[in-house]
């Protein structure tokens, strides 16, 4: 991770060249030199948090003094860009004014330390956070060296103070640019997004591609037109149980296609009295390889599809698992790795204790015959070992009474994840029978668990290893075949089947699924937008600047997101281009490489960007200002009706403003502008005693007192009998930006429970969820079902609700009307 003195020596030799403009940057690298050759005496060891410093603390002895900065200390200032763009992209750095008490406690403990150790995270922050805190300490002429360790062990720990380092100026700065870099893009474009849609918006060199990729899948299923299939599968018998179904998969020799119910229902006539024969019975042993250790991303996707975590609840708790959490009397303990990397290398150590472990556990059979490597991705930076437990004397079940349920869930994860990896693979019979009916072939595929192998420990819920890097799919599980989990009886070539019976079914092909955060940070990593340590931030800024909304966990553009990226999309296409953004990254992993100087990197981006920019404050489209006129007139005054943009999306406004200041809310069904009213109550309002009415705001319907404004007294509609499981809080129907009914938390944005159907009073039967939901479809009608998938009880309701469709004939959601709010 640390620049050895050879590479010291090249960064050297190469800011020597640099522009006058950073010579006075490049002083503190020569300072830390001189300073680290004065004699060691009491240290004084910082950190970024209070909970690594007392972690780190427990394995010093005396004359070690422990502090933290309490992450970044300086930082460039909220007021202005902060940047010397004339004068070689020169950032002006700022004491962060909740961070001066921090700053003035660590001048205090460097008075009496003989030294000063920077032991902040091993990345490009941590690095950034070291240099920061050593401008501080600087005046005070005390040797400071950088430490260095991946995870927080008392071995790794010691090994690190014996082997201080230089602070790696490429490293630093590599985040400086990827700092000054996106200050030049959301310092220059967001002023322009208030000017021409609302203040307060903001554009983001990554942030911005990451909604461009939500809104283009919005657009791929709206786009979508389904397209109808047909499948015929048959239950059979043979001479031994147990009955098994086959699938239909050629007809006259040719891949079988059934394209409507004409094609399909003349041919299960013919089956009906066709003979069924098996025509060829393989039997081949398939291998499901272990999936490698995690790194962050593959973490963060884990993490989401297993326990569903969000990803920045997954980097939170993760943080605090390599920071360190009490363990009763072994005190403060780090339980794994660094969490931020993309690399799947493993310690010799690791992988040793790794092995012990499984031999004991389980047995030598499950034991490969030699240590399980597994290959890092070219774009990778191996600088970190992958996520893993620190230490295997802390097993799932010892920790256990001393963690919240959510972090031993994600320790229980990384710990299996990194077990697992060192394990044999598992082990299936697979049985797969052709069967001849007349001109037809039918299949059908069983498949038996032989050797759990990793499964032992990972799960049989581990179907996903196929979509993990170094993980490989079982031969043939490309081919059409029937349900692999199901056993078949003893089949022959020859044999002679009963049918029992003919099964057409109707489908339609699907959309593509809108993105979840697991195949989200998967789109980002595989397109190379960002990187793993960015993903949680980028997720949650898209939600917290409201471009995207989630609903029952996948991501759904807004109108402001809409409107947005089809803005930057026409003002700043190379910002808004995937493979720019990708390669920008690169460019970036080659300053911290030390081949590529930071300063041309900005120049080569901002000359060209400069100009669009001063292109996009003359020619974007001022969505503010835009009127689109309707055939509705104001029943105020007469005057007709316009569409405008406001700070709630869009809403009906009079054109006799400012005379007269009547506004309506409306939805568009069928390229038609429907006023939505405001509904009479009974209720009356506690302030004023007037009649409440039913009305229609930013977070759906909501009662007011009809005297506004002269009293605004607003009451949420809830849900009687159904409390939001998140937080206790009511729940109540509201409306999203694309005109869809859901039920959301009263507590947002606090809490951001929300459901596409209509929670009703439980408990669940089967699992005891405390809620139910009433839900339709156009294949089963109106039913109650759990909310919990993996439970999947249901029953029929007595009555369908209202729906609208929204993506096919399969795709509909409840839509209570609202006089029943």
């Amino acid at each position: 991770m640390a620049t050895s003195k050879t590479a010291a020596a090249k960064v050297k030799a190469k800011t020597a060249r640099k522009p006058a403009a950073k010579k006075k940057a490049d002083q503190g690298e020569g300072e830390v030199k001189e300073v680290a050759t004065r004699a060691k005496g009491n240290t004084l060891v910082v950190v970024e948090s209070p909970a690594k410093a007392k972690t780190i603390k427990k394995y010093l002895g005396a004359g070690y003094t422990v502090k933290a900065s309490v992450g970044h200390v300086m930082d460039l200032p909220k007021s202005k860009i902060g940047v010397d763009v004339e004068n070689g992209f020169q950032p002006v750095y700022e004491v962060i004014e909740s961070k001066k008490k921090v700053v003035a406690d660590l001048k205090s403990a460097a008075k009496n330390a003989d030294r000063i150790l920077l032991a902040t995270d091993p990345d490009r922050e941590g690095e950034a956070i070291a240099w920061h805190v050593f401008e501080q300490l600087k005046k005070q002429k005390i040797p400071t060296q950088r430490i260095l360790f991946n995870e927080i062990t008392k071995k790794a720990i010691q090994e690190a103070i014996g082997k201080p380092l230089e602070l790696n100026r490429a490293l630093y700065d590599a985040q400086q640019a990827r700092r000054v870099l996106d200050r030049l893009v959301g310092y220059q474009i967001s002023p322009i997004l208030w000017k021409k849609v609302r203040r307060g918006l903001s554009a983001g060199r990554v942030q911005s591609v990451a909604v461009r990729l939500v809104v283009e899948r919005e657009e791929e299923i709206g786009k979508f037109v389904p397209v109808e299939y047909w499948s015929i599968e048959a239950d059979l018998k043979a001479a031994l149980p147990p009955q098994f179904r086959s699938k239909l998969i050629k007809l006259d020799g040719e891949k079988a296609e059934l394209p409507n119910g004409e094609i399909a229902r003349p041919l299960v006539d013919e089956l009906k009295n066709a003979p069924f024969t098996v025509a060829e019975v393989i039997r081949k042993e398939r291998r499901r390889n272990a999936p490698p250790p995690f790194i962050t991303s593959k973490l963060q996707q884990d993490a989401a599809n297993r326990l569903g975590f969000t990803a920045k609840k997954t980097m939170t708790l993760a943080q605090r698992l390599y920071e360190g959490v009490e363990l009763g009397e072994e005190g403060q303990t780090a339980l794994i790795t660094y969490m931020r990397t993309d690399s799947v290398r493993l310690s010799p150590d690791a992988v040793l204790g790794a092995r012990d472990y499984v031999a004991t556990r389980w047995g030598k059979e499950y034991l490969p015959a030699e240590p399980v490597q597994f290959k890092t991705k070219k774009s990778a930076q191996d600088a970190h070992e992958a996520i893993r437990p620190t230490a295997l004397e802390y097993p799932p079940e010892r920790v256990q009474p001393f963690l919240e349920k959510d972090m031993f869930r994600l320790y229980e994860l990384i710990w299996s994840r990194f077990i697992a990896c060192q394990m044999v693979p598992a082990v299936f019979d697979q049985t797969t029978a052709d069967i001849g009916a007349g001109r037809a072939t039918f299949r059908a595929t069983g498949q038996i668990l032989k050797f759990p192998g990793y499964l032992a420990v990972y799960g049989q819920e581990a179907e996903q290893p196929r979509e993990e890097a170094g993980a490989e799919k079982m031969e043939g599980e490309d081919e059409e075949k029937g349900d692999v989990s199901r056993q078949l009886p003893p089949l022959e070539a020859g044999q002679k089947l009963t049918l029992v019976q003919i099964i057409p079914e109707q489908h339609f092909t699907q959309p593509p699924p809108r993105f979840t955060e697991a195949s989200l940070v998967k789109e980002l990593e595989e397109k190379g937008i960002g990187r793993p340590s960015t993903y949680a931030a980028i997720l949650s800024t898209i939600q917290d600047k409201e471009y995207v909304e989630k609903k029952e966990g996948r991501f759904f553009p807004t109108d402001l997101g809409k409107i947005v990226t089809e803005l930057l999309l026409s003002a700043f296409p190379t910002v808004m281009d995937v493979q720019f953004t990708a390669k920008m990254e690169g460019n970036l992993d080659e300053v911290e490489d030390g081949t590529a100087d930071w300063v041309k990197v900005l120049g080569d981006f901002y000359t060209p960007f400069k100009k669009t920019l001063e292109a996009a404050e003359s020619q974007m489209r001022d969505v503010k200002r835009e009127e689109k006129p309707t055939d509705l007139v104001c029943e105020k005054c007469g005057s007709p009706m316009v569409i405008k943009w406001g700070r709630m999306g869009r809403f009906l406004a009079c054109t006799g403003y400012p005379e007269c200041k009547n506004t309506k809310d409306f939805i568009e069904e069928d390229g038609k502008i429907k006023v939505v009213e405001d509904i009479p109550t009974d209720e009356v309002c506690l302030s004023c005693g007037k009649a409440m009415v039913n009305k229609r705001g930013r977070f759906g319907r909501f009662l007011a007192c009809s005297d506004y404004p002269t009293c605004k007294t607003t009451k949420p509609i809830t849900i009687k009998g159904v409390v939001c499981p998140d937080c206790g809080s009511g729940l109540a129907e509201r409306k999203s930006r694309f005109g869809k009914n859901f039920y959301g938390c009263t507590g947002y944005p606090n809490c951001k429970f929300a459901a596409w159907d209509k929670p009703i009073p439980g408990p669940c039967p089967q699992c005891g969820k405390p809620y139910l939901l009433s839900k339709y479809s156009k294949r089963d009608g109106a039913y109650i079902a759990c909310p919990d998938k993996e439970c999947g009880y249901r029953r029929e309701a007595p009555e369908p609700e209202a729906v609208v469709v929204v993506n096919g004939p399969e795709s509909v959601v409840p839509m209570t009307p609202p006089a029943r709010a």
